[in-house]
């Protein structure tokens, strides 16, 4: 930047470098200087204590320093009063330009002028006319006030009159009797539709006058005449239906749930009679309850006696109990025993009734059966004879609750009174039965039957037969009870010595009572019951205290415990095809076999190899108590054991394979037998390698004929059975 002083000819150098404001003091200075600005007379001024008022100085010359002309004008070295001077001369010419400019442009202003004058003049006009109108608006706005208040005047009298004329038609539309439902009440058949919907109506004109003669209405009076005579041919004509179709009912032959479904068409007839008629309502309810409960009656009186025409003619009596001998009912007089008879103690194909298929199929029909010379246990007549009675007893309860509109004891009341006399005969007949009844099987599984449709009955919210259920198992729980206490005691009560020939194989006592606990334990697994489970415990024990019995008999431990492993190994095999793994008699008897076939693999193992066994068991002994020294003087012992075992126990356990496979009736049994004494034996002469391989025995000359333990294994393995 050139310096300011230079653009002026004369006065000191300024150093361009200072920051804007130095620069202008030291312009100022110089202004100073040259004489331009006159002395100025700033009396007692104190610079000191005013230092705002150059702050404010030095703010505002700051300011205009920001200026963009300013900034420019220092940039390229303008002297600022020749600048000043050229832009009041151009302030100058532009005014005079413009001074000029109206005075061209004067005769358009004058125009103007006039023309605004005229504008005026007409808006003056304007307004006159403008504050007339206002003044009509005034007088028509008190009008339309005037006008708005007729109408809310108007507008309430009509809603009034609306009122009054709607409650006014509906008393007039409630008591005019058309003469539609006259004629349709008169002369139309019940069974049409138009009569139901008269119907409806006649009961809306009936309560209505009710209602209207409490408010003691004049109007009432004539419509009550025309009324009361339509009520009462109308419950003419429904009792007439109605009771002709109760009457149906009894016709020989006839499927009452068809005029049953037709009345459940009209049920409103009920409900217009109990609503106007009770006397003729319960006429005919007392009518229904006599003529179903006849019905009910006669059907399952007659389906129970055709029932029992088909049931097995040989059924189990007081004698046919599990301890009781086959040979004791062999007698001249005895009955021959029919090829279809039910087996007591074996469930067979018996439990399948409780499956969902069987116990909700189709009821049995007897005259069918006859023809078919086909005879069945008492479980399925039972099974069927109750199916009819939930079936039957279900639909019933539902109709009467819809049809009489009854609920809650109300239902299960009318109910009762229409199947007490049926359900009363069923239990008779059911005591009968029961008193003289020894099949506990057929009683469990009756028992089970029971619980199920219980079931049912609850799924389907049906309680009529609740009350019948629980007499049925109260009659049931009681006999079963009964009849296996006298089982436990047959079996407690049996002397062994009257059984016959003693014999190894299993006993038909012990195969008697897997069959029936099997089938016991099978059937009451879905619903269990604690006093079950403690009567079966009490037979399990019996069974095991007589098989003990009957295994004492016999003179030899050996043949004891083939009986006891024989018996114990069937009875749990015929528990397994039918009860859980997990039951208390499926481990009560794996705990007695295991023990049984470990005692009689020691039994078999002892003649062969006795002499190794007791050596080693008496060694271990010794070595336990740190004496085994005190045998160092049996060598002639030891080396008599190691020759007589390697000449012989190839043959040994040959003739103890097959006397094992002899003696046992399960083959499964015989050859897990025969592995377990085997890996016995395996497990005696590794204890025997092992006691001579001591420091006492190491210096014996006979251990070389030692047969090498590995040798040995492979060797009996050739002598395990195969399947």
């Amino acid at each position: 930047m050139a310096e300011v002083a230079a653009a002026g000819g004369a006065g000191p150098d300024v150093n361009t470098t200072g920051n804007p404001t130095e620069m202008a003091m030291a312009y100022l200075q110089d202004e100073k200087t040259d004489g331009d600005i006159p002395d100025i007379n700033l009396g007692e001024l104190d610079l000191t204590t005013d230092e705002f008022i150059l702050d404010e100085v030095d703010i505002h010359i700051q300011a205009n320093l920001e200026d963009d002309l300013v900034k420019e004008a220092l940039k390229t070295g303008v002297d600022l009063r020749q600048y000043s001077k050229q832009v009041e001369s151009e302030l100058q010419r532009i005014e005079q330009a413009s001074i000029k400019d109206y005075i061209k442009e004067s005769q358009n202003i004058a125009l103007l002028h006039n023309q605004i004058t005229a504008c005026d003049s007409i808006l003056e006009r304007m307004e006159g006319m403008l504050s007339g109108f206002q003044c009509d608006l005034s007088s028509i706005s008190s009008e339309i006030q005037t006008l708005q208040q007729q109408s809310v005047s108007m507008n309430v009298r009509l809603k009034n009159r609306q009122a009054v004329r709607s409650h006014l038609s509906q008393l007039v539309d409630e008591l005019v009797v058309p003469g539609a439902m006259i004629s349709t009440i008169l002369d139309s058949p019940v069974t049409e539709q138009g009569f139901l919907e008269q119907l409806h109506e006649l009961n809306n004109k009936i309560n209505f006058a009710k209602e209207l003669s409490f408010r003691e209405t004049l109007a009432c009076s004539d419509i009550q005449d025309i009324v009361d005579r339509l009520k009462l041919k109308a419950v003419s004509k429904i009792r007439e239906f109605i009771l002709q179709k109760i009457y149906s009912f009894r016709k020989p032959m006839t499927n009452y749930q068809i005029p049953q479904n037709t009345l459940l068409k009209y049920r409103f007839f009920y409900q217009f009679l109990l609503a106007n008629e009770r006397t003729v309502a319960k006429e005919i309810r007392d009518e229904y309850v006599d003529t179903m409960s006849k019905i009910y009656y006669s059907y399952f009186k007659s389906y129970s006696g055709r029932l029992l025409k088909v049931q097995y003619e040989e059924v189990a009596d007081k004698d046919d109990l599990m301890g009781v001998e086959d040979t004791a009912k062999k007698g001249f007089f005895s009955k021959p025993s029919l090829k279809s008879r039910n087996t007591i103690f074996t469930v067979g194909q018996r439990g399948a009734i409780l499956s969902p298929v069987e116990l909700e199929g189709p009821i049995l029909v007897p005259h069918t059966a006859q023809r078919g010379d086909s005879r069945y246990p008492y479980e399925t007549l039972f099974r069927s004879q109750h199916y009819a009675l939930l079936d039957n007893g279900c639909r019933e309860f539902l109709f009467l609750s819809d049809f009489f509109m009854v609920t809650g004891n109300s239902a299960l009341d009318l109910f009762n009174s229409i199947m007490g006399k049926t359900l009363s005969m069923f239990l008779k007949s059911m005591s009968t039965y029961v008193s003289d009844c020894y099949d506990s099987i057929a009683v469990f599984l009756c028992i089970h039957i029971i619980l199920r449709f219980r079931a049912i009955t609850v799924k389907r919210t049906i309680p009529a037969l609740d009350k019948y259920w629980e007499a049925v198992l109260e009659l049931l729980w009681p006999r079963f009870e009964l009849i296996l206490e006298m089982n436990i005691h047959s079996i407690r009560n049996t002397d062994p010595q009257k059984l016959g020939v003693l014999d190894t194989r299993p006993h038909y006592i012990t195969r008697r009572y897997a069959e029936f606990s099997s089938a016991i334990v099978s059937i009451n697994q879905t619903f269990t019951n604690e006093k079950t489970h403690t009567l079966l415990g009490q037979l399990q024990v019996e069974v095991e205290n007589f098989v003990l019995k009957m295994a004492a008999e016999f003179p030899s431990r050996r043949d004891q415990l083939i009986f006891l492993i024989n018996n114990y190994d069937m009875m749990l095999s015929v528990l397994m095809e039918r009860a859980a793994d997990d039951s208390k008699e499926v481990e009560g008897f794996q705990q007695l076999l295991l023990a049984r076939t470990q005692e009689f693999i020691e039994e078999i193992l002892s003649p062969p190899f006795g002499g190794m066994i007791a050596f080693v068991k008496e060694a271990e002994a010794l070595m336990e108590k740190g004496q085994l020294d005190r045998l160092k003087n049996d060598e002639a012992r030891i080396t008599q054991l190691i020759r007589g075992f390697s000449s012989s126990w190839k043959q040994s356990v040959e003739a103890m394979s097959q006397d094992v496979m002899r003696s046992f009736t399960n083959f499964k049994n015989g050859t897990s037998i025969i592995q377990g004494a085997l890996t016995q034996l395996i497990q005696y002469y590794h204890g025997f390698h092992k006691v001579l391989n001591q420091p006492s025995f190491r210096s014996l000359a006979v251990r070389s004929e030692l047969i090498n333990l590995h040798h040995l294994m492979v060797e009996v393995k050739k002598h395990k059975p195969n399947f």
